[in-house]
């Protein structure tokens, strides 16, 4: 038996592949296929199933184009849905993968699909649990992504309470959990950023899963500091749900070079956001008006979906050379089709043709610094999010969080000059650029953000432990 978790750490979240004796099964697959195909030739192995925890909202899975081409079975828990052919298995069902088994535990909470796989060994010992965002290292599953009209968040964190307690404590000590998401996502609140637990650890050391709580304290502290969650959410569980576009299709479409002139023009013809995937200080330095710069280099996809509420949205990219596959494929794992091609020769070639280009102001956290003594009244923006900003963050500094930051446009000023920070420098120009494209002229982004800021003099409030926070 083999059993590997293959991380994305953009998305910070697992997949996992198992084979047993010629057969194979992959658990939660990103949208890309030829990694699990390849592993499983390479084992010499037949995928037999594609088993999803349930309907994602994070990322589109590859549950589709996975069977397409293998003719496995795709496989979701109890009170699924889906609108093509899938294996709708029941509670407590045993599906049979070379020398192992796999156990269904219809798990529901976070959605009322969700559903954990039991994976019990050649001997029939059970040796590991495939939790989805059912249960995390050190946390579990959000309970408002599938709220309907007659189910609230209470009620579904009601029903996850039922499932851990009945269907995951009472599993042995030893058994392995296998979460779908770690340090980073949006689908829980305070994960670990291990990606991997024994149960009996994640028994002592979850808040979730003390013996002593009642089922009224595991809704309110699982309910409680949700924030609202990216605008993109829905229409991955839409894909996941109903289907989607050909992987090939969309990398075929989306890597396109495109001329500067055939780029403006189609930029104009179609409305397409201009999107910048360089690196932040490289962007600062020119870049071409209106664009909006998200670095492929940070969590790129998150941000993409936080930040472009319309997953139909025709993008035109710059990218450093020799990654524009790598920018499709990874607009593509949050549902974003439609990529029109990029700009051949980059920002280079859109200046050599005479265009354009526009900059944002720079400067370094000691320049800032002597701004702020010489001047304690300075416009100071914090974009990053809330639980950061009441820990600590600079006297008098304004919050307007990157997720949230079109809430707040009406709050800042767009004639004197502004200083925006996060915490090392990626979001700030993800901000800034989005502000330049408002209108706001004035933006001055602080390189290295807070990291840098606090090795400066410039005054900041009291840390204070986010655990602490309420």
């Amino acid at each position: 038996m083999k059993v590997e978790q293959i991380y994305t750490g953009c998305l910070a979240q697992g997949a996992y592949y198992i084979e047993s004796n010629g057969e194979a099964a992959i658990i939660d697959p990103l949208r890309e296929i030829k990694p699990y195909l390849e592993k499983a030739e390479k084992d010499g192995a037949k995928i037999k199933y594609v088993l999803e925890t349930h309907f994602h909202a994070d990322f589109v899975s590859g549950h589709v184009d996975l069977a397409k081409a293998t003719g496995a079975e795709i496989v979701f828990g109890p009170n699924a849905q889906p609108t093509f052919a899938a294996h709708i298995a029941t509670d407590g069902e045993e599906l049979k993968l070379g020398n192992v088994t796999i156990k269904v535990l219809h798990t529901p909470g976070h959605t009322m699909e969700s559903t954990t796989y039991l994976l019990k060994d050649e001997n029939g010992k059970d040796y590991g649990i495939f939790s989805g965002d059912t249960l995390f290292i050190g946390d579990v599953g959000r309970p408002d992504l599938a709220v309907k009209s007659d189910l609230t968040e209470e009620q579904l964190a009601g029903h996850l309470f039922e499932s851990l307690r009945n269907k995951i404590m009472p599993l042995a000590d030893d058994v392995i959990v296998y979460p779908a998401h770690g340090a980073g996502s949006a689908c829980g609140k305070n994960m670990s950023k291990e990606t991997t637990d024994l149960l009996g650890n994640q028994k002592k050391t979850n808040y979730a899963l003390r013996a002593d709580m009642s089922k009224e304290e595991f809704v309110k502290e699982v309910t409680e500091g949700l924030l609202p969650p990216p605008g993109y959410f829905p229409m991955n569980v839409k894909m996941n749900r109903e289907g989607y576009a050909n992987i090939e299709e969309v990398l075929t479409q989306g890597q396109q070079a495109l001329s500067p002139e055939a780029f403006e023009a189609a930029a104009n013809e179609t409305g397409a956001l201009v999107l910048d995937t360089r690196k932040p200080e490289e962007f600062a330095k020119g870049f071409i008006p209106n664009s909006i710069n998200i670095g492929i280099d940070g969590n790129f996809a998150p941000w993409v979906g936080a930040l472009i509420p319309d997953v139909q949205q025709p993008i035109l990219f710059i990218a450093d050379e020799g990654r524009e596959e790598e920018v499709v494929t990874r607009l593509a794992r949050v549902g974003y089709d439609h990529a029109l091609g990029y700009l051949k020769g980059g920002l280079a070639a859109w200046k050599e043709a005479g265009k354009e280009t526009d900059t944002i102001k720079s400067i370094s956290a000691e320049e800032f610094a002597k701004r702020y003594e010489q001047d304690n009244n300075l416009k100071v923006v914090d974009v990053r999010k809330p639980g950061e900003y009441q820990a600590e963050h600079v006297e008098k500094a304004q919050p307007a969080p990157l997720d949230y930051l079109n809430e707040h446009l009406a709050e800042l000023p767009k004639e004197e000059e502004m200083y925006l920070h996060c915490a090392g420098g990626y979001r700030s120009m993800i901000a800034a650029s989005i502000l330049k494209a408002r209108g706001f002229d004035n933006v001055v982004n602080v390189e290295g953000g807070f990291k840098a800021i606090a090795d400066t003099n410039v005054p900041r409030t009291n840390y204070v432990c986010p655990s602490t926070l309420k």
